[in-house]
């Protein structure tokens, strides 16, 4: 069989070039060429030919209504946080991408998941780029996974790698990682944006046709963000990221995109020295542990996904210089500056010459605007001096006119909390519970809600503690 020409297309403008070029010569533009597999329709003489021989016939049309809609089949895959985060487990076909930063722990959270696959009669196959088969035999050793039975597989020819899924057919496949697998096709190097993308297309459509699921493992570029062509996130069914800091022993896995569950959900783990364990209850991880309360610190209740979250905003108002700092971690750095604007304008409490700084406990990252409120309590906690009562918390989003915004699902909050033992709560008083709501009643029994609807009532409330 002949091997397929590469064809270089301008990023830009479409064109292209037999060879590659600095300068696209249809558009002019610079550093615009990509190199591609040029193919042509089976039976043409001319692979680099893309005029038609003649019209194909039309496909056959199916009505939507007619086509039948059954639930995705899911494969558990041992690890409740991962198959939180999947949906419920693997897909029969489905592709998942997995990113995170070097060390996180992404090899071992697979291996762990291959070999709890194994051990339910799943056929595994782990296909290595990076380490040795000894290596990966290794970490296993370390992982405490004796007499484990996955198929290990050292390549990085895609060639190879497809004739041994057609050959093996296994449940599932890990290709660790994608930057590492070439293909005979392209001239490029390993990791190149074309071997990436081509590499990646030809294992989704072998995923899609055999029905084996594939996880392949993407590296992340210094701003966090998966290396390669962004058309690789759209290839694949789901991406995931794996977040944490290398110095603390938690880590987060969170869906960025999931054709077959939800978005958004995150999954949390613990680094032991046996390998990743799930955390069954992560709030633990994101509220301090102080003896008395402190000034500027208040408990938000956040969303992420389909879970509740605790996490405890720690706040810093100190005397600044002539140009004050402004410093979040964890959350918005523009939406502070904004909070801090309607506190001055709607409360009458001014920070224009304090250094403010805001974090968010455990490393976590929130990015939905019902934080807003309990950071402008745990400023203004600092700004005065004085501690928010033991037990309590707040969550809301303040608007630029002062108004405190009701927050998507509050009850679901309320009832999180309640069940971890707060007892004083100030939310938005569209979220109040409903007096007939019986059921919703008993579980926040002992809680005291204040419900309010513009900051400064907030502010008043917390005056009376």
């Amino acid at each position: 069989m002949a091997k397929d020409k590469s064809l270089y297309v301008c990023n830009k403008c479409g064109g292209t070039s037999t060879r590659w070029l600095g300068k696209c010569p249809s558009c002019g533009a610079w550093n615009s060429l990509v190199e591609t597999v040029a193919e042509a329709p089976s039976g043409s003489k001319n692979r680099l030919s893309a005029t038609p021989k003649g019209l194909a016939p039309a496909s056959e049309l199916t009505v939507l209504s007619e086509i039948e809609a059954s639930d995705v089949e899911r494969t558990p895959t041992g690890l409740g946080e991962l198959d939180r985060v999947l949906g419920g487990g693997i897909v029969e076909g489905g592709v998942v991408l997995i990113g995170g930063d070097p060390g996180i722990g992404k090899s071992t959270l697979l291996l762990q998941a291959l070999d709890a696959l194994q051990r339910a009669n799943l056929s595994t196959l782990y296909v290595t780029g990076e380490e040795s088969g000894a290596q990966v035999a290794l970490r296993s050793r370390r992982l405490g996974l004796d007499n484990s039975q996955v198929k290990v597989l050292a390549e990085i020819q895609l060639e190879k790698i497809l004739a041994t899924l057609d050959a093996k057919r296994p449940a599932i496949a890990v290709i660790d990682s994608i930057q590492t697998v070439y293909s005979d096709q392209l001239s490029s190097a390993p990791g190149s944006v074309a071997q990436v993308r081509e590499c990646a297309a030809h294992l989704t459509r072998a995923a899609k046709a055999s029905g084996v699921a594939i996880v392949l493992v993407g590296h992340v570029t210094k701003e966090g963000a998966l290396a390669g062509p962004r058309v690789l996130e759209h290839m694949v069914d789901t991406v995931l990221y794996f977040e944490g800091d290398t110095h603390s022993s938690y880590r987060l896995i969170r869906a960025i995109k999931n054709r077959f569950g939800a978005v958004n959900e995150i999954g949390v783990f613990a680094m032991t020295e046996k390998g990743l364990k799930g955390v069954s209850n992560p709030s633990a991880i994101f509220l301090s542990q102080h003896s008395q309360p402190v000034p500027g610190s208040c408990v938000l209740v956040t969303l992420e996904g389909t879970r509740p979250l605790l996490v405890e905003i720690q706040a810093l108002v100190d005397s600044g210089g002539p140009s004050p700092r402004r410093l979040s971690v964890g959350l918005d750095r523009d939406r502070l500056a904004m909070l801090l604007a309607v506190l001055h304008r709607h409360a009458g409490l001014s920070c224009a010459d304090q250094d403010v700084f805001v974090n968010a406990v455990g490393g976590v990252r929130i990015g939905e605007p019902a934080a807003d409120l309990a950071v402008l309590l745990a400023i203004t906690s600092s700004l005065r001096g004085k501690a928010l009562p033991q037990g309590f918390l707040a969550f809301g989003e303040v608007g630029l006119a002062g108004e405190v915004r009701p927050a998507p699902r509050g009850q679901e909050r309320l009832k999180e909390a309640a069940k971890l033992g707060f007892r004083l709560a100030i939310v938005p008083k569209a979220n109040l519970p409903k007096k007939s709501d019986s059921g919703l009643a008993k579980a926040l029994e002992g809680m005291t809600i204040h419900p309010v609807e513009r900051i400064e009532e907030a502010l008043e409330v917390v005056r009376g503690f």
